[in-house]
């Protein structure tokens, strides 16, 4: 009887009319149901001010297409959506002059300013809009993260998270000649500063290189004003270049040196207008 059964278990199997594992396997256990999953918002942004724009550092030649009488300020390049800076009415190619009554210097200096400033804060902002100055009021929001994770309802171990490296933004000088980055303390230690600006780079024929500044030089004061930040370094080149001469101080292989430059108002054309654009927030 036994060898009947499998002898037509053949024949149907052969036939395609039917699996022969239904016969000789025994059916598989049901699968156990998914688990419900629950939504979980990440925000590891939380608690930062936020206005919403991206900037470019204001050179001469910049400052004349945009109509402004002096080269200072931020311009604003980009304007997110629903936005503080959008609610506000700022748009793409205004010039921030003014942040509550204190002058704009730098995009470093700009987002300084807008972090140290409290959520939901009103704040005034004087810009340049294809010449004609206005003042816009902008309450600054609180940066919230876009991205959405599910994870299921299960308690969560402990995951040790690596150190996130530093993004370092490097700033070109046209009035001097050099792009340049702000340094940590770690590598402030290893050039044997407490602070100052790290000279990534040269370019020919400008005043940094013919006063003899070379890459891997930290520029530690311009015309006798310390600089710790590049926006500082720009805005004190920016001064001093209304003078016949003025000094820089460095360190060079942990020593110090002092260097006189010369401006040169050509050196503008050396560097092309590289608009190096952040989130001020």
């Amino acid at each position: 009887m036994k060898r009947l059964f499998c002898f037509i278990v053949v024949v149907f199997s052969a036939a395609g009319l039917l699996p022969a594992q239904d016969f000789l396997q025994a059916p598989a256990p049901p699968a156990p149901p998914a688990p419900q999953l629950r939504d979980i918002n990440v925000n590891p942004f939380a608690g930062g001010t936020y206005l919403g724009v991206n900037l470019a550092e204001i050179e001469a030649n910049r400052a004349k297409e945009l109509k402004l009488r002096e080269a200072y300020g931020v311009e604003i390049t980009r304007v997110e959506e629903n936005s503080p800076a959008e609610k506000a009415g700022l748009k793409a190619g205004d010039v921030v002059l003014e942040y509550n009554g204190q002058r704009v210097e730098g995009m470093e200096q700009f987002g300084r300013l807008v972090r140290e400033t409290p959520p939901g804060r009103e704040v005034k902002l004087t810009i340049s809009r294809n010449g004609a100055t206005q003042t816009l009021t902008a309450v600054l929001g609180s940066r919230r993260s876009r991205y959405e994770v599910r994870i299921p309802p299960f308690e969560i171990p402990q995951i040790p998270i690596p150190d996130i490296p530093t993004i370092h933004t490097s700033f070109r000088t046209a009035r001097l000649g050099i792009e340049a980055e702000a340094i940590g303390d770690q590598l402030a230690g290893y050039f044997g500063v407490k602070e100052g600006v790290l000279v990534r780079s040269v370019v020919d024929n400008t005043p940094a290189q013919k006063a003899g500044i070379k890459a891997g030089d930290v520029i530690t004061k311009v015309d006798g004003t310390m600089v710790t930040a590049p926006g500082e370094l720009s805005s004190a080149v920016r001064a001093a270049s209304a003078k016949k001469n003025y000094s820089i101080d460095l360190m060079r292989d942990r020593k110090p040196l002092t260097l006189t430059v010369t401006p040169d108002d050509r050196s503008e054309r050396f560097i092309p207008r590289g608009r190096v654009v952040t989130d001020a927030n």
